[in-house]
């Protein structure tokens, strides 16, 4: 599948590992830097980073770490419904979808290891 957009996303996460392997292995994510504390992909220009949430309080502070971050990771996708099928081979979960919304997607969406939720979208041909 192609993945045509993805907006510069910065995830908090429990389990790096984890969370690397969902997004390069299920996903389909290309990793282009790990360390012990960071992981960072690319897709088409665009950049994804990974944290350990561990070092949430020292970059956004205490009370707003404590807030318990959550996030929408959106990417576009030729056909949601093919993208839900390969999601569900690989044992992801379906949270809802895919169904034709009223802005012009079809969309899936799943939860990564850390439950942030991932939409995955299509466009909808006009007239269709």
């Amino acid at each position: 599948m192609t993945r045509s957009r993805i907006d510069h996303v910065i995830l908090y996460v429990r389990d790096l590992d984890a969370s690397i392997c969902f997004y390069r292995d299920v996903v389909g994510l290309e990793l282009k830097f790990r360390d012990p504390a960071y992981a960072e992909f690319v897709t088409r220009g665009t950049k994804f980073g990974l944290f350990p949430r561990s070092d949430l309080p020292g970059l956004i502070g205490r009370d707003a770490a404590e807030g318990g971050p959550g996030y929408e990771v959106l990417f576009l996708v030729d056909d949601a419904d093919a993208e839900a099928a390969r999601l569900r081979d690989e044992g992801v979960a379906i949270l809802a979808g895919p169904v034709d919304r009223s802005w012009g997607h079809r969309t899936v969406h799943v939860a990564d290891p850390d439950g942030n939720v991932v939409e995955f979208a299509q466009e909808i041909p006009p007239g269709r």
